[in-house]
């Protein structure tokens, strides 16, 4: 069971029989023996997500953390990003009970260093599985304590400081936030109030049933309240967010999706104006457009594989001022090397704010190929189907295998995946024109069929 529910980046399964309070109050032992292996402060800071799970799984590990001698700081309700915050700012290790943009089913626990450092299965979630699976005995010290301590008006002052004064003044916009019933209900207010927004609230109501729509913005389906919302409304932009509300998505006035892509393009121009001559990371599967436009600005771009532990880790290694994933998550030096889907949604309002066009006008120059967007395959052998790929496009093209496998043309690229947590293979393509696009997608999903 242990291998199943401790993925690559953190611990996510099943309530009813995987993730119980009695594994969480192994996780708090088993957390607390690592920290004192890594030498980390003697303190652990606790968050948790509106699922009605997360509190009874929170008290467990806060059991099993203070058994061992540590101190727990519970924040109570937040958003992944605000635990991350909470970690970077009182530079304290930290666990966020979450299972993200999954089904109300499912629960989990991402954990990170002081100063939010990440841990993922090669960081320390590895040994954190084996002293569970050994069974770690219980310390003969004494018991930890416990205290809470409310950190969510910090939390949006810090946020609003990475902007200059009278950034979020000038101009009046009006938005839309789909909150999918998950954190950003519980954020978004706080922040938007200090804005000047008029603020059109979608499932703000915390509830980890997710009753209106799943709280997972990749999936078009779960955007289709928010764009039509826009519509009525006639908003300059719309926002959604995941359940923990790390992950954030872009509408347009058009009621048409942003691709990422172009948010992370967006936030490179604004880092290095801040920062002239900084490195930016962004991974493998993002558009050609983004190390274009950190080129043309004067930046210096570094391709990474997909994944949070991977590119925080990078930006540590190279300083880089900025990171961006596909995926909607973005990642701030000055947030701690940390993802935060709020603060990359106040950076697009910080540019909307300060222009006189619509946000589709802002975008367009960043917005250069046609995309296929992921699609997913279902496999009986991954690195089987990968190797049949790479045998009909090796010779003619350029391989890379840093993530999978990408193969790039003059004219277009593909990359191809393995998922981490399922028998899928993950395809992006992009090309100069959408023929050609549609025509790659369509070669690459037949090879892997056969």
């Amino acid at each position: 069971m242990l291998d199943k529910i401790i993925k690559a980046y953190d611990i996510r399964g099943l309530v009813k029989d995987e993730v119980t309070p009695d594994f969480a109050f192994s996780v708090g032992v088993a957390f607390a023996k690592f920290l004192e292996i890594e030498r980390e402060p003697a303190t652990i800071v606790v968050g948790e997500d509106m699922r009605a799970s997360s509190a009874p799984l929170a008290k467990a590990f806060c059991d099993g953390a203070t058994s061992q001698g540590m101190d727990v700081i519970r924040i109570g309700l937040s958003s992944t990003d605000m635990l991350y915050f909470a970690s970077g700012k009182l530079n304290l290790p930290g666990i966020m009970f979450t299972a993200s943009h999954n089904p109300a089913k499912y629960n989990g626990m991402k954990l990170c260093k002081s100063g939010a450092r990440p841990i993922g299965k090669e960081s320390g979630l590895q040994v954190i599985r084996d002293i569970i699976e050994k069974g770690a005995s219980l310390s003969i010290r004494s018991v930890g304590h416990i205290r809470e301590q409310d950190l969510l008006k910090e939390y949006v002052d810090y946020l609003l400081k990475q902007f200059p004064k009278k950034t979020f003044s000038n101009r009046k916009i009006r938005v839309v936030i789909d909150a999918g019933n998950g954190m950003a209900g519980f954020t978004a207010p706080a922040v938007m109030a200090k804005l000047n927004v008029d603020l059109i609230p979608m499932y703000f109501e915390l509830d980890g049933n997710f009753p209106n729509h799943e709280a997972n913005p990749i999936e078009p389906e779960n955007l289709k309240d928010l764009q039509k919302m826009v519509k009525k409304q006639r908003a300059d932009i719309g926002l959604a967010f995941d359940g923990d509300a790390d992950r954030c998505f872009l509408i347009n006035e058009k009621a048409e999706l942003v691709n990422p892509s172009a948010l992370t393009a967006l936030i490179s121009v604004r880092e290095l104006r801040k920062n002239p001559k900084s490195t930016i990371i962004y991974n493998l599967i993002s558009s050609k457009t983004v190390p274009e436009v950190i080129a043309e600005n004067k930046g210096k771009a570094i391709r990474s594989r997909v994944g949070h532990s991977y590119i925080k880790n990078l930006m540590a290694e190279t300083g880089a001022v900025f990171a961006g994933e596909h995926s909607g998550h973005f990642y701030f030096k000055d947030f701690w090397k940390a993802d935060s889907g709020m603060l990359a949604a106040l950076y697009a309002l910080a540019e909307l704010m300060n222009s006189k066009g619509t946000l589709s006008e802002l975008l367009k120059p960043y917005e250069r190929y046609f995309s296929s967007g992921e699609i997913n395959s279902k496999v009986k052998d991954a690195q089987k189907s990968i190797e049949g790929v790479k045998k009909k496009y090796q010779g003619d093209y350029e391989v890379d295998e840093l993530d999978g496998l990408t193969i790039t043309a003059k004219e277009w690229w593909f990359n191809l995946r393995p998922s981490n947590t399922e028998p899928l293979l993950r395809l992006n393509v992009e090309a100069q024109t959408h023929k050609q696009m549609v025509e790659i997608r369509d070669a690459v999903l037949a090879q892997i069929k056969r």
